[in-house]
């Protein structure tokens, strides 16, 4: 991460953003079903203009500063990783179905196992 933040420190002007967001939130969603007599254009476009301003408020915040900044810090980390090439995919993909195979083989196995030692030798019921 490029700045690590151990206290955030949240102002009155960051809670009025937060809430703003929230009350145009809600506005977006009061606005789409009070609209629905003047048609599907305007309700789409109610809904559409208010969270795009929801967002705005949102991500002028310091929470949405430090989740732009969470997402390119990621972005950067996805980028350093070694992907494995299609034949290491292609192996290590055989390897787990053989190992389920086994897995299921032994599993069955032992319960087979136990119920034959269970019911024949200890309790005694032949089916």
């Amino acid at each position: 991460m490029s700045n690590p933040q151990v206290e955030t420190v949240t102002t009155g002007a960051d809670k009025v953003k937060l809430a703003g967001a929230v009350l145009l939130l809600i506005a977006a969603l009061v606005a789409f079903y009070a609209l629905s007599k003047q048609g599907a254009l305007a309700q789409w476009a109610a809904l559409l203009v208010l969270l795009a301003a929801a967002a705005g408020a949102f991500f002028t915040s310091e929470s949405g500063k430090s989740l732009i900044a969470y997402g390119q810090d990621s972005i950067k980390e996805v980028r350093k990783v070694v992907w494995p090439t299609h034949k290491e995919t292609r192996q290590m993909t055989l390897y787990v179905f053989a190992f389920v195979v086994v897995m299921a083989l032994f599993l069955w196995l032992t319960d087979k196992t136990l119920e034959w030692v269970l019911y024949d030798l200890v309790l005694g019921w032949k089916r």
